[in-house]
């Protein structure tokens, strides 16, 4: 069988630009880790890693596809970093093909990973870092800053370069109410490290692209939290859907059998406003905190009464046994004391110690907050610089019966699509921090 034949069988690729030079295209997939796939509904422990020629031909399909696609950037989810021969697989054939790649490992050797691929005709590595969450879903993320081999803009000046912040991750899946929680957690680690990398390491702010599998869709608490800090999403953009249409694409059946949107991949230009990511943060598990108290039926009126442990006010010994009771403090994964604090010192407007009526509607139930700009925004600031930015050219979801919101039944790579998107570069100005 042809690889055209093969690929065609599971989606073929259709949009035309990935070829143009003058543009790249970044592909994000979760490729179903052989330890996860079932193959038997009746015996759950029949998995597919203990047939060899059943995940060694459907990850030869799939290198197939990514090779013949040739995307100058390839992020992997659930890659079975485990496995020494499928691992030598990928890095021989994405080798010969002229990719550099990078891997990591799940902490507690919990057999799958990422892997993050970039093409030598487009970008030169300049640093690789990893994260690790640390948390009881063992996640990680991988972060690269690469440059652009033959720069496609003339920007004024000659030492400015054109470079790229890349990261790729793969959350973890809500299995109840209270991973959401640590899902927003592992993404404020992630925009922390990049924020802090960019602060330490260079002098004007790069485009960021986020891959991944983010286990949540456009109605979650992740979704608002990365939009409230400049993202777009980029097959949104592409599509030119809005935040509220959230049905119009899937992109995973799950083990539950449910489809589901939760492939992103996320843009972030060096021009884009946004707020403090500690504004961002507290706004994010505020919006949590309603979402939890008006799950109760609790009203606004209701909310405040059962906030207030006695009088007129909120006390903070009140605030935490309300976020103890909604499950979001008191166990291993829950708000840390300093993150409780945090909040507590952002909710006190007046900082008197205690909340009144309109500080609870102010910052928990009607939320308004200041639109603060990051604290870069804040300093002193020379000469504009000209810098690169990218605009969305194109973007699909395959296999393509995705994009109406269905699940194909003869789709057999992987449990996820494939999302591909293409990037145009443009010339943008930027200050220059000082």
């Amino acid at each position: 069988m042809t690889i055209e034949r093969r690929i065609s069988r599971n989606g073929s690729y259709a949009i035309g630009s990935i070829k143009d030079p003058t543009c790249i295209s970044c592909t994000t997939f979760n490729i179903l880790a052989p330890i996860y796939k079932r193959l038997n509904k009746e015996d759950q422990s029949c998995r597919e890693s203990d047939y060899k020629a059943y995940w060694l031909n459907r990850n030869h399909m799939i290198l197939d596809w990514l090779l013949h696609e040739r995307s100058s950037i390839i992020c992997l989810q659930e890659f079975w970093i485990g496995n020494e021969e499928l691992v030598n697989m990928y890095e021989k054939r994405l080798g010969d093909a002229g990719y550099i790649s990078f891997k990591l490992g799940r902490t507690n050797n919990r057999g799958d990973g990422l892997l993050t691929a970039v093409h030598k005709d487009y970008f030169r590595v300049l640093n690789y870092r990893e994260l690790l969450f640390n948390d009881f879903g063992d996640r990680v993320a991988q972060l690269l800053h690469v440059e652009l081999v033959s720069p496609v803009l003339q920007c004024r000046g000659n030492n400015v370069r054109q470079e790229i912040l890349i990261v790729n991750t793969h959350l973890i899946f809500p299995h109840d109410s209270s991973f959401g929680l640590v899902r927003l957690q592992q993404v404020y680690k992630i925009l922390q490290h990049v924020e802090s990398y960019q602060k330490e390491y260079l002098l004007n702010p790069l485009p960021v692209i986020l891959c991944g599998d983010w286990n949540g869709s456009k109605r979650g608490h992740i979704y608002k939290f990365l939009r409230s800090q400049g993202f777009v999403s980029s097959y949104d953009t592409a599509h030119r859907y809005t935040d509220t249409e959230a049905q119009k694409w899937v992109s995973h059946r799950n083990h539950r059998g449910n489809v589901c949107g939760v492939d992103f991949i996320w843009l972030l230009n060096p021009n884009r406003y946004r707020k403090l990511l500690k504004t961002s943060w507290s706004e994010a598990v505020f919006c949590m905190f309603k979402y939890l108290l008006r799950r109760a039926s609790l009203t606004e009126n209701d909310a405040f009464a059962f906030l207030k442990a006695d009088g007129d006010h909120i006390t903070y010994s009140g605030f935490c046994e309300a976020l103890r009771q909604l499950n979001l403090i008191g166990h291993c994964h829950g708000l840390g004391v300093e993150e409780t604090k945090d909040l507590w010192v952002q909710a006190d407007i007046d900082g008197n110690g205690v909340l009144d009526y309109k500080e609870f509607q102010q910052r928990i139930w009607n939320p308004t907050w200041s639109e603060q700009r990051d604290e870069m925004s804040n300093e002193v600031r020379e000469d504009i610089e000209q810098t690169i930015g990218f605009s969305v050219k194109n973007a699909g979801f395959f296999p393509t019966e995705v994009e109406k919101g269905m699940w194909p039944e003869d789709y057999s790579l992987s449990d996820h699509a494939r999302l591909t998107v293409v990037f145009s570069p443009v010339r943008m100005s930027c200050s220059r921090v000082t």
